[in-house]
């Protein structure tokens, strides 16, 4: 059984810094793309970040290019995603998902097995 679960979130004042995790277990980790994405109340999930299956290659949402950045430990089965200089519109549900595709995808499609998610809330 797959299991992604992702922690590290919580309330954070703007300019502030979060670091989430996400714990995969049940699959062969280190042949998984990993992405995490993002869901504001009453808006749709959207791509955040990915990470290719050995770390070397990265991608970004224009939004928090330049304030985010997304790791793996495929040692430990763990994605990471450091979030540094947080707005209020940062706001959101951050799911962790996993990724079969063989490329860095941004649509929600293109994930095979998701996290329950992690709330984020920066105060305006």
């Amino acid at each position: 059984q797959v299991q992604l679960v992702e922690s590290g979130g919580g309330l954070v004042q703007a300019g502030g810094s979060l670091r989430l995790s996400c714990a995969a277990s049940g699959l062969p980790f280190s042949r998984y793309i990993m992405g995490w994405f993002r869901q504001a109340p009453g808006k749709e999930r959207e791509f955040v970040a990915a990470i290719s299956e050995s770390g070397r290659v990265t991608d970004y949402a224009d939004f928090v290019k330049g304030r985010f950045t997304i790791s793996r430990d495929n040692d430990r089965n763990t994605v990471y995603y450091q979030q540094d200089a947080l707005k209020p519109e940062d706001t959101a549900v951050y799911y962790c998902a996993a990724s079969i595709l063989g490329r860095l995808g941004k649509k929600v499609s293109d994930y095979d097995y998701w996290g329950q998610g992690t709330h984020i809330t920066v105060p305006s």
